[in-house]
């Protein structure tokens, strides 16, 4: 990390930059920042803006946009990508790594005594109802998060042609999501580089609008010169970046081989940290074909309870493979113990998942202004926004299936492979909960924290009565 920070320091003074926020002021602010990062990335990156927009006035609305726009571009989670784009332009390197190891931090402790809980007292009555009344609020946020996405992104019949043919391509043939996203941004690439308006219908969590004035912020609107382009710099820093990423999951290869679970969870999770565009909802669908029905880490229903552990904790929504990689290595320990081996696995699982964002940050961000009113870029995010619609939507029906219903069949013929319900095996008081937990958020606008606490505790309260779940 030193040679990082001297890396630095060939193209910036020892000076925090055009403004005289303090290094020990602003770690204050990005632990109150992380502590507060509910609700997905649009509570996320609302916090931010909050914070560092409208209260301190430290970054103004259009940069502050202009960094959401590029983290948008990137895969992983944009939110905590934007923590790191805004830290290293206050800060330099330990701004950003700062802001980004700490936006993390609160989510893996968080989800880490989660997972203890779950393995240890997970066949306590009280444990099992708490979960199933979770799962029914999961898939209503689920939901949710289909018709979110689905009026910001399909503007028009293209879009919802691309979103329909993702559904089938993921639902019905079992197209791998990587190749559905790159397909999607080759579509939307030359859509928007022949400037057909069809492609230009933007997107992202961010406000838009008028706000506070770049020039009126504390770091101003002049680039500090730290953030201006040096390629020099943009390599070794990237080149350090790459190892620590990939050298952990070289170790594990040539030390245990490709069989063991430790390796698997390293490249598994490494190539979703190069796919994941879309966020965190997208990305699930695939950690869920894969870790459930290819590496059989976990069940079904076990994935909606890893998600219900991300939806209540602070930090990203991605967080929740920590989960998958905790109970993968729980079951497969090899010599060491179940809960040694997990919590290994969880440290992997966050590692690779991570790193690479401050690679794709510290990289790319000196270079954004060349990405400002690209069309075929443009073009090409709006494509995989609409592909991400129909990507949940496939999510929101798997865990649909899974939580509903104790049987379902697998029919394939002519190259399509369905999952089909059991209709006599239908869960009613999942039903009646789901259904609960649907109306509540969208006829009565409840938010999510509320719906999950509050389902929660009628899944406790239904153990109660019937004694079983």
């Amino acid at each position: 990390m030193v040679q990082i920070v001297g890396a630095e320091r060939e193209v910036a003074s020892a000076t925090s930059g055009n403004h005289d926020i303090a290094f020990a002021e602003a770690v204050r602010v990005w632990v109150r920042i992380a502590a507060l990062s509910f609700g997905g990335p649009a509570g996320q990156i609302a916090v931010m803006h909050r914070i560092l927009v409208d209260e301190k006035r430290w970054i103004g609305e259009g940069r502050f946009l202009h960094a959401l726009n590029y983290c948008m571009l990137l895969p992983g989670p944009e939110a905590h990508q934007l923590a790191i784009y805004i830290g290293w332009l206050l800060h330099k390197t330990r701004g950003g790594l700062v802001a980004g190891i700490l936006f993390v931090l609160p989510g893996f402790l968080s989800i880490l005594a989660l997972s203890y809980i779950y393995v240890i007292f997970g066949n306590v009555g009280v444990i099992e109802g708490l979960f199933f009344g979770l799962k029914a609020a999961v898939l209503a946020v689920v939901l949710q998060a289909v018709a979110r996405i689905g009026r910001r992104a399909l503007k028009n019949r293209v879009m919802v042609l691309i979103a329909v043919a993702a559904f089938l391509a993921i639902f019905a043939f079992r197209v791998p999501f990587p190749l559905i996203i790159l397909t999607a941004a080759i579509i939307g690439y030359f859509g928007g580089r022949a400037r057909s308006p069809l492609f230009q219908v933007g997107g992202g969590h961010g406000r838009s609008g008028p706000g506070l004035a770049d020039r009126d912020s504390a770091l101003g609107e002049e680039t500090p010169a730290h953030a201006r382009p040096n390629l020099l710099w943009s390599l070794k820093i990237s080149a350090a970046f790459l190892l620590l990423w990939l050298i952990p999951v070289a170790a594990l290869l040539l030390i245990l081989g490709p069989d063991n679970v430790f390796s698997q969870i390293g490249i598994f999770f490494s190539k979703m940290a190069m796919v994941t565009f879309g966020g965190a909802y997208a990305v699930l669908s695939y950690v869920a074909q894969e870790a459930v029905q290819n590496y059989g880490w976990l069940k079904p229903g076990e994935m909606l309870d890893g998600l219900g552990m991300a939806e209540t904790t602070p930090g990203p929504l991605i967080q929740v493979v920590q989960f998958v990689g905790f109970i993968g290595a729980f079951r497969d320990p090899g010599t060491l113990s179940p809960l040694t081996a997990a919590t290994l696995a969880s440290i992997l699982t966050t590692w690779v998942t991570f790193v690479p964002c401050f690679l794709w940050i510290f990289l790319g961000a000196p270079f954004i202004e060349g990405l400002r009113n690209n069309n075929a870029l443009t073009g090409a995010m709006s494509a995989i926004t609409a592909a991400v619609v129909g990507v949940i939507m496939n999510l929101a029906i798997w865990f649909a299936l899974h939580l509903l219903f104790s049987e379902i069949i697998h029919w394939q013929a002519y190259g399509i492979n369905l999952d089909v319900p059991v209709a006599h095996s239908i869960n009613v008081p999942s039903l009646l909960l789901t259904l609960a937990s649907v109306v509540a958020i969208f006829r009565f606008k409840l938010g999510m924290i509320p719906t999950l606490l509050i389902s929660s505790a009628a899944g406790i309260g239904w153990y109660f009565v019937m004694g079983h779940i």
